[in-house]
Parts: structure tokens; C-alpha cells; sequence
């Protein structure tokens, strides 16, 4: 469910209006009339809920979740479980996105520099042109640099510095953080789908977790999650110009250097380093303790403790002996 704090809801709606906005046809006419509160994924889909199916891998996910109803492809519609209204349409993920957009939207800034509701503990230093949402809280002896925008809702705790020109939205940020000039936490994550009319929109409805003693550098990008959280774990150290996706989740005490790239929901263990400019495919698990070296491009889960390097990435000794070989190849090419 879309945190509140961050994200205004605008249901409840029918299903049968869900229906003429999607384009979806209704299973069982009778249903027209329920209604429903909000989107969630299958993982959390309640009664009130309404999530979507694309493909019969998760047949046994969506057979054991408890949603009101669901987005399906019409091959697809026999495998709702009892009580699951089924709502056939061709694309569900756009279907879905319209339903969300629908049933929720983000929270509107304001129009005052500090909002009123926002709440300030003692010896929080604001710098010129700073903007604080409603509801925002920020901890005592924080510091914000001129011109940051924190936006409605979000969290801040205790002994954080944030520098000049930051923002950051539908974010809870622990204590003693530190985040560099330039950097944003909290825009949306980058998700697409085909619509009726091209590429629309996914709306992210996740937030960012930002735990304690986290560093961030300048013209970092954190953006929030689809439909989980993006979560930064403690101690862990980000240097500038990195990007994490959405619900990418960071363990403690990571290093990743300048101009890396985390994809989409990659979990990464406690302890792994990350050398500059190395990406990283969406979905992957990089394991406690794993490095990965600058410049690779990582295809597949990387064990806990290994090493990696290369393009695509995989073991440092098999990269090494690989570039070895083709240096005595191309050297003895050039002789010939």
C-alpha cells in the first residue's frame, strides 16, 4: 500500500469503472459494482486491492494471494483464485498503471518555504532558499544547504548534512547521513509499459530508506521503488555520480565508486564494493562481501566473496587469463 505520507489515495472506485478507464472486460458482470481502495503487487494485495498477472510464472503467487481482483490476460483468467474478480485485457501492466493513477497520486509540495505542519527539532541550521514540505520532520542539529528541497513527508534524523541544491522526496533517511551537492532521492524510478497510444508511465509507488551513517556524493540519483522500497543500507559509502534504480536493495557497509549503475530490484549482500563506472542488469544478486571491478558489466548473480571484472562480468582469475591470451594471440598476429 502506498505509504500516505507521501502519496494522497483517491479510491474508492467499481470495478466497473476500472474497466471502461482500462479498456479491461469484467469476467462476471455482477462485480461492476465492488469496489476497490487501491493497487498493490501480488505480494501484498489485499481484499480491497486491486494488482495484475502477465505471465503464468507467477501462477502460483497470484493462487495464493488474497487480491479483490485482478488485471489478466485472457489466457490467463483461470488461474484467479475463489474471490479474485478477473479483469481480461491484453497488456495488465497498462492497466494496471491507469488504475494507479486513478487511485493515488504524490503528495503537492506546497506553496510555503516551510510548510507549517513540518516539524523541526532543536538546532536544525536551514540554509537560504531551503524548502521544507507538509508534514516533513527533520531531526536536531541537521543541517541543509541552500537551496534543498525536502519534500512532504519525508523523514530526516538527527546530525545529518545535506548540502546545496539536493532533493529529496518520498524518502526516510536515518541519522547521521551525509549527502553531497546536486544529488536526488526519490524521483521515479525508470519503468514503462506499451499503452494505446505507445509507451506510458509506470507509477512508482515505493519509497527510499536510507539508514543510518550513510554516505552519499554529489549528483547521485536514488530513485524510489515501483512497488517495493529502495533501501540503502547502513554505513554504506556512494561516491558521486551513481545511479541506484528502483528497488535495488543496498546492504551495510557497501562501497560503490563513481558512476556505477544498480538496475532495477538487484539485492546486493552486506560488505560488497563496487568499482567506478561497472553496471550492474536488472534482477541480480550480488552476495555479502562480492567485488565487482571498474568498468564491468555484470550479466549474472555474483556468489558471496568472489571477484568479478570484464564485460561481460565473470571471475577475476578466468577475466585475466582471458586478456592475457588474447594479448599473446594479437601480439603474435602482428609478428606473423
Amino acid at each position: 500500500m502506498p505509504d500516505p505520507r507521501f502519496f494522497e489515495d483517491l479510491g474508492p472506485v467499481t470495478l466497473g469503472e476500472l474497466a471502461a478507464l482500462t479498456g479491461a472486460g469484467l469476467a462476471d458482470a455482477r462485480a461492476a459494482g465492488r469496489r476497490v481502495s487501491g493497487v498493490a503487487v501480488l505480494a501484498h494485495a489485499g481484499p480491497d486491492r486491486i494488482t495484475f498477472v502477465t505471465d503464468r510464472r507467477y501462477a502460483i503467487e497470484l493462487a495464493n494471494c488474497g487480491a479483490g481482483a485482478c488485471f489478466l490476460p485472457p489466457d490467463l483468467a483461470d488461474l484467479a483464485p475463489a474471490g479474485c474478480t478477473v479483469l481480461t485485457v491484453a497488456n495488465p501492466q497498462a492497466a494496471y498503471a491507469a488504475a494507479a493513477r486513478r487511485l493515488h497520486r504524490p503528495r503537492p509540495v506546497g506553496t510555503e518555504a516551510v510548510a507549517r505542519d513540518a516539524r523541526l527539532e532543536a538546532e536544525v541550521v536551514l540554509g537560504p532558499g531551503v524548502v521544507v514540505g507538509p508534514a516533513a520532520q527533520i531531526g536536531r542539529g541537521s543541517r541543509i544547504g541552500p537551496n534543498t528541497v525536502i519534500g512532504p513527508g519525508v523523514a530526516i534524523g538527527r546530525d545529518c548534512e545535506i548540502a546545496a541544491n539536493v532533493t529529496i522526496g518520498f524518502a526516510l533517511i536515518g541519522d547521521r547521513v551525509k549527502i553531497a551537492a546536486g544529488t536526488v532521492v526519490g524521483e521515479p524510478g525508470f519503468g514503462a509499459t506499451v499503452g494505446p497510444k505507445g509507451l506510458i508511465d509506470i507509477p512508482q509507488l515505493g519509497r527510499v530508506i536510507i539508514q543510518d551513517g550513510v554516505s552519499i556524493g554529489a549528483n547521485a540519483c536514488i530513485d524510489r521503488g515501483a512497488f517495493e522500497d529502495t533501501v540503502i543500507g547502513e554505513n554504506t559509502q556512494i561516491d558521486n555520480m551513481v545511479q541506484i534504480a528502483h528497488n535495488v536493495r543496498v546492504g551495510r557497509n557497501c562501497a560503490i565508486a563513481g558512476h556505477a549503475g544498480l538496475s532495477g530490484s538487484v539485492t546486493v549482500g552486506d560488505g560488497a564494493q563496487f568499482g567506478g563506472q561497472c553496471g550492474v542488469a536488472d534482477h541480480l544478486t550480488i552476495g555479502a562481501g562480492a567485488r565487482v571491478a571498474g568498468g564491468a558489466g555484470v550479466m549474472k548473480n555474483i556468489p558471496a566473496g568472489e571477484t568479478w571484472g570484464g564485460l561481460p562480468a565473470r571471475p577475476i582469475r578466468q577475466w585475466l587469463r582471458e586478456a592475457a591470451l588474447l594479448a599473446r594471440m594479437s601480439r603474435k598476429s602482428g609478428e606473423a
